[in-house]
């Protein structure tokens, strides 16, 4: 459940940009049916988005219309989408040669957002995941291996949400001796691994995965995962003849995705 309950005032600004945003140039009337709200409600969300730039008005007559900045709200989203088709053909040959699938994510808050995941290629994964799933940062290889070599703003940001998560493994982020340890050894054995409790309620304790991250002049943009079934391997032998082979993917991976314009 939310910590909090939704701010009204927010909900209906955003339904507002939204009716404004689909209808391309509408008056008061128009965005009023749109979107149920009486129309002084309307007004006063269009005069906030007016203030901050995400509408304008039409000098010659009363209808709005909204502007270049509402390309910034999709701005995240089109770099999930650009992740995930530069990381396609990587992740498909990853997949072919070692036989276990991957997925890659990027950093979202408290989640590593899954952007492309190669678990239905090469034949079905017994537990799939669509892109847009959120990997939780503290639980999953994707988020540990990405919180250990990305940036501090990152990092702040990422252990501030998920301390507030009732989660055991968001222990760690109200830890800050055991979550420095922890990080310390992922980046000392270059690979991060699954929370076992997370394992046990998402997997039934049957599957795992090792993540590493990938970077970009040393700091982690990304990080790629490979997942495997513990009865089939053990985790000593997927680090040992298999991690070589995804640090060489996530390096490369780095290189395809180095050039990406991210937000901000």
């Amino acid at each position: 459940m939310p910590s909090y309950e939704p701010v009204t005032a927010v909900l209906r600004g955003l339904e507002v940009l939204r009716a404004v945003n689909h209808l391309r140039s509408a008056t008061v009337r128009e965005i009023h049916e749109a979107t149920g709200l009486n129309q002084p409600t309307v007004v006063r969300m269009l005069e906030t988005l007016i203030h901050a730039g995400f509408v304008a008005r039409q000098p010659s007559q009363p209808r709005y219309m909204p502007t270049g900045r509402t390309l910034e709200l999709s701005a995240g989203y089109e770099l999930q989408r650009e992740v995930g088709l530069a990381a396609t053909p990587v992740m498909t040959r990853l997949r072919r040669g070692i036989g276990w699938p991957s997925d890659i994510g990027v950093f979202d808050g408290d989640a590593m957002v899954v952007v492309h995941t190669s678990r239905g290629e090469g034949g079905r994964f017994l537990f799939e995941r669509r892109p847009g799933f959120r990997a939780p940062i503290l639980a999953t290889s994707l988020g540990l291996a990405f919180l250990a070599h990305c940036s501090e703003e990152d990092r702040r940001q990422a252990l501030e949400r998920s301390a507030r998560l009732p989660e055991p493994w968001n222990d760690l982020a109200r830890q800050p001796e055991a979550l420095a340890a922890r990080l310390a050894r992922i980046r000392a054995d270059g690979y991060a691994g699954m929370d076992d409790a997370y394992s046990a309620r998402d997997y039934g304790g049957l599957a795992s995965a090792i993540g590493v991250p990938v970077l970009e002049g040393g700091v982690a943009i990304a990080a790629l995962n490979l997942m495997y079934l513990r009865d089939a391997i053990d985790q000593e032998k997927v680090v040992r003849k298999l991690l070589p082979v995804l640090q060489e993917a996530a390096r490369e991976l780095g290189a395809a995705l180095g050039g990406l314009k991210r937000p901000g």
